[in-house]
């Protein structure tokens, strides 16, 4: 069920449905892309297409598994900074870094399933914040970074 399915639906679940979206449409961005295009780096940074999946699936860990559920970086295996989380092992791959989304999309499904948009989350160490904001804030994300890979997909596909 995408955004545009739930116009008159309650808050929560046109939340969630604009988020899914976003974790959807960043998937689709290295559909039909080799291994190595993926990984090319076309900006200055160290941004990648691949990379910034692994970052996003790294940013809805901190904030459903650090802050919602309560565990530490380090306890969930986690790099400590958001500049760490783009960078690629040898070892990603496409399909290894879109299990990893999914699984973590999977997760942070679970946590919140009960809770209500009002519940504080208490996890993150900056600070107690509502699960709305949590929602808010992994929204921003996705968005952010779907426009990042459209503009990288765009650089890797012939005119």
């Amino acid at each position: 069920m995408g955004s545009f399915d739930v116009l008159l639906d309650d808050e929560r679940t046109q939340l969630e449905a604009f988020i899914e979206d976003y974790r959807n449409a960043i998937e689709a961005t290295l559909e039909g892309l080799t291994e190595e295009q993926v990984r090319r780096r076309l900006v200055p940074s160290a941004t990648t297409l691949l990379g910034l999946l692994k970052h996003v699936t790294w940013m809805q860990r901190v904030w459903f598994e650090e802050c919602v559920s309560g565990g530490s970086r380090r306890e969930l295996g986690l790099v400590q900074s958001p500049g760490e989380s783009f960078r690629l092992a040898a070892d990603d791959t496409i399909a290894s870094v879109r299990a990893a989304h999914q699984e973590a999309c999977a997760t942070a499904r679970g946590a919140v399933a009960d809770m209500p948009l009002d519940a504080v989350a208490t996890g993150h160490r900056a600070g107690p914040r509502t699960l709305r904001w949590v929602y808010l804030q992994v929204l921003r994300e996705l968005a952010h970074h779907c426009g990042h890979a459209d503009i990288l997909r765009e650089q890797l596909l012939p005119g």
